[in-house]
């Protein structure tokens, strides 16, 4: 039996428009459950089959995405004529939508190992679609039967112990087009610590459990409220915080390397909750302040990192991506300093007003990430700022505040200010209010757009002269004479006149131009 999984991660309609250059750590995990079972599994990006053919000789489809894959997700399974076609990820919050609009069989929802496990051994091993009986025992199932579509009851997160125990495949990533100069997720946690719950629409009556009641009562809501920011579906899907061992995490890295990876990011909604699981439990970790992140465990894991031939040389790094604000103490900005100066750590501001804030479940107030920030630009690292227009709440005021976070973020060292527009996600607080419409239609999300763009073109500007470390992807499709490259530790995207054909490796080049909000022009300086 050989297993096919397809990465319809971003593709959206068919084809990646943006992060081209991240390759996440789910279809990876996946792959590894079936090395484990002796299985030969392959990896491809959905874009690879909608240009080309569907690779022939596989005896089961598994196709992982977002809620906004589904188009892709669709054509995808229609080239498909072999066996049980299942889909995963993100995009199962909605277990029903998933399977009537892409086609599938099977659709695994939430955590998926035990799951795919249980499947395995029920005859998915063989090839075969398992019968109904079989799959109404297992958790975490949705599949058609008929007309309808049945779910059966959702599985418990996994504890950490088990977590841990899965091995992602590392040979797979070789099925990517863009592996070798690709940020590579490799996931060091699952989980968020948020456990705040919105204040806006429903019915709640503020009964304060869920940010001062014990780690074990803000678990549940007495009304159901789903935990976190409210239109994050986070810790619905994957519960608390639960971290990998270190030495797990650095095998799979020097692996990752062996292949020709130059880019590695530690994946975790929040970077700084890793290890503070283990000092709570067997509490669940749903605070997002207290305690204090697990020093100890973040300096042993960074460290051990870094004495990685290829990290000490500097041919690869090693990057982070996500952290909450409230955790941003200044001890932990100057051990996030010691380890990855110069790397890009991306902050979540979202909305500017305080009020705003709070209503939407928000671990942070508008006050603590700017001083995070400002913590951890004197630190060494480049903060990158996330904010969402079209919220739920969004208001005439709130608009005005945000614009001067995106200003006042600037000021305080950011680099890079990250704009979303809302999308109403299923088992997320908000998933009951519509998406929000493009910023063009909205004037009070077009101002937040403009506030971002002026502030990304000045962060470029101030580039033109400096030399960074790229790491060589492609050839331009726009102007063939151009290659594209990406910084070793993460930044806008680097244009490159050569007629060299230089895919997959390390250079100097020095930044000569803007060309656009997110693209400047450089030239080679040094090769490795």
């Amino acid at each position: 039996m050989k297993a096919l999984i397809v990465d319809a991660l971003a593709s959206g309609k068919g084809e990646r428009k943006a992060t081209k250059d991240a390759i996440g750590a789910g279809p990876r995990t996946v792959a590894g459950i079936f090395e484990s079972n002796d299985i030969e599994a392959s990896i491809i990006e959905a874009e690879t089959i909608l240009t080309g053919d569907l690779p022939i000789g596989f005896n089961l489809l598994l196709v992982s995405g977002m809620t906004g894959d589904i188009p892709s997700i669709r054509k995808v399974v229609s080239h498909w004529e072999g066996g049980p076609a299942l889909i995963g990820g993100p995009v199962t919050s909605d277990p029903e939508q998933a399977l009537r609009r892409t086609g599938c069989d099977l659709a695994v929802v939430g955590e998926g190992e035990e799951t795919l496990s249980e499947l395995l051994d029920a005859g998915l091993a063989g090839g075969e679609l398992p019968d109904e009986d079989s799959l109404r025992k297992i958790r975490g199932l949705a599949f058609k039967t008929g007309s309808s579509v049945e779910m059966t009851q959702l599985r418990r997160v996994i504890p950490r112990q088990t977590f841990d125990g899965y091995k992602p495949s590392t040979s797979t990533i070789k099925g990517y087009t863009l592996y070798r100069s690709a940020r590579v997720y490799v996931e060091v946690l699952r989980g968020c610590s948020n456990y705040h719950r919105s204040l806006l629409g429903g019915n709640c009556e503020s009964c304060g459990v869920c940010r001062k009641g014990t780690l074990l009562e803000r678990y549940d809501c007495p009304i159901g409220t789903p935990p976190g920011c409210g239109y994050c579906s986070v810790p619905s899907l994957y519960g608390p915080p639960k971290s990998r061992l270190s030495y797990g995490i650095k095998n799979e890295i020097v692996a990752l390397l062996k292949e020709g990876v130059s880019r590695v990011v530690l994946s975790a909604p929040c970077f700084l909750d890793y290890g503070r699981d283990l000092l709570v439990e067997p509490e669940p970790l749903t605070d997002p302040r207290n305690p204090e992140p697990n020093y100890g465990e973040i300096e042993e894991l960074l460290s051990s990192l870094m004495d990685i031939p290829r990290m000490r040389d500097e041919t690869a790094a090693i990057m982070i991506e996500n952290i909450k604000a409230s955790l941003v103490t200044e001890k932990a900005a100057r051990l996030l300093g010691k380890y990855l100066a110069g790397t890009p750590v991306s902050i979540g501001f979202e909305t500017g007003s305080k009020f705003h804030s709070e209503l939407m479940g928000r671990p942070s107030t508008p006050r603590e990430t700017l001083t995070a920030i400002k913590r951890l630009k004197k630190a060494g690292m480049k903060p990158y700022v996330y904010f969402i227009h079209g919220l739920p709440g969004q208001s005439e005021e709130t608009v005005d505040e945000t614009v001067k976070a995106i200003e006042d973020s600037r000021e305080e060292g950011a680099e890079r200010i990250i704009l979303y527009r809302f999308q109403s996600l299923p088992m997320s607080a908000f998933h009951s209010y519509p998406s929000a419409p493009p910023n063009v239609s909205d004037p009070g999300s077009r101002r937040i757009h403009e506030a971002a763009v002026k502030t990304n073109i000045e962060a470029k500007e101030s580039m033109v002269g400096k030399v960074i470390r790229v790491v060589v992807a492609e050839r331009y499709d726009r102007n063939r004479r151009q290659l594209v490259a990406y910084p070793l530790k993460h930044g806008p995207v680097v244009l490159i006149e050569s007629p060299e054909s230089l895919e997959g490796r390390v250079i100097d080049v020095e930044v000569t131009g803007v060309a656009s909000e997110r693209i400047v022009n450089g030239r080679p300086v040094a090769m490795f």
